[in-house]
Parts: C-alpha cells; structure tokens; sequence
C-alpha cells in the first residue's frame, strides 16, 4: 500500500483515538503509564513500570498480511495493550484482520468496546445484530467503513474472489473477544448438553457432535 493510502487509514481512524470522551476505559491520571505485563499486581488495567522507551509505543505487526489458512479462513493480528504496553490506560487499540476468499470473522462481541472498520483491500459482507434482533448489513469495499456498536454480535465474512483486509479501531486498550459458538460449545467446563438442546431445539447427538469441533486442544 502506498503512503496516501496510510495516510487515509490514519484519517479515518483519527476520530475514535482523539474522542477520548468516548472511551470505554477509565481516564489516564498522569501523562503515560506504560503497562508491566510481567507484574503480579491485579488492577483493572497494568500497573505502570517504571523505565519506558520508545519502543514500548510501538509495534510494527499490522505492517503486513497474515497467513489465513485456517478454519475459518480469517486473522486478525490485534495491536492491544497486550502487544503495545503503552496503549495502558489511553482508551484505544487497534488490530488488522486478513481474509481468503470465503474467509470468515465468526460471530463474535466485544464487551469493553466499539469497533469500526476500515477496508484495506477487497470486499466483505458485514453485518451485526441489535437486542432486538435485528440484523444490519452491509457490502463494504476499499476505502469504506463501518462501525459495529459495543458489546453487539457481529460478524465479517469474504464472499468475493481475491483476499481482503481491514484496519479495525477500538475505544479501549484491551476490546476483548468472545466468538458466539466457542463460547457456547468450546468453554471449560461445558455447557451442560440439556441446556444447549434445550436452547437450539436440537438433539444430544448433534450437540455432542458440534462440541466435538470446539472442545478446547489440550
């Protein structure tokens, strides 16, 4: 990608990193607070270490495209407090997802944040699905954007025939990530199969069998 295409993905993002009104996370008591990963101190957030550089307000991993030869056809590669220790306690993130043709972000939410999306390359079938449960989706292609509301179930999906991506921006430093069906056949313990069958209006057998796809590797 050229500069000018950098240059309009920043542009585009600018907004949710400068409304710092908005975020989801606390607001920062001093200038930075740089997260120690390695502490064994519980906080909502990183308690801050104390020698910083430059680097730890860097990370160079959104640079290029990730393999996507998996299940799901789909990556994302997040850049959150977890990969940039000094995002801790400035309310935002980022991550850039990579799709194969028929590549599929699964359904998924993210309770501490907002997502907006900007397309690097290709074309996806985008969508979320309110309280109520009503589904908005869209087409969206290079240089568009799309926003998915805090904590509403979404999902992203490559029906073209070439590769795709997206830049993603968050309102928080860690947006987290719970995928629907991983949630709810894939968790350890599990799900009790009475309420699952009981849920989907399906048999034992074909719970059983979907848990079998989700059963966490040991």
């Amino acid at each position: 990608m050229d500069t000018r295409a950098y240059v309009l993905v920043i542009s585009m993002l600018m907004p949710i990193f400068l409304a710092s009104f908005l975020s989801a996370d606390p607001d920062l008591l001093q200038d930075v607070c740089v997260a120690d990963l390695a502490s064994d101190l519980k906080l909502n957030g990183f308690p801050c270490k104390s020698n910083i550089t430059a680097d730890d307000f860097f990370f160079p991993g959104l640079a290029k495209a990730a393999l996507t030869n998996n299940t799901f056809g789909a990556t994302v590669t997040p850049a959150s407090v977890t990969q940039l220790p000094g995002l801790n306690t400035l309310g935002v993130s980022m991550a850039r997802i990579d799709y194969a043709p028929g590549g599929l972000n699964p359904p998924h939410t993210h309770p501490r944040a907002t997502e907006i999306v900007f397309v690097l390359t290709g074309e996806l079938d985008v969508g979320f699905i309110t309280t109520a449960n009503k589904l908005f989706t869209k087409t969206i292609k290079m240089g568009e954007v799309f926003v998915f509301p805090r904590g509403l179930l979404h999902f992203q999906i490559n029906n073209g025939k070439v590769p795709a991506a997206v830049i993603a921006g968050f309102n928080s430093q860690l947006p987290g990530t719970q995928r629907a069906a991983d949630a709810l056949f894939g968790s350890s313990p599990t799900v009790e199969d009475d309420v699952l069958t009981k849920a989907f209006q399906v048999g034992t057998k074909q719970v059983e069998k979907i848990k079998s796809r989700f059963a966490p590797k040991k």
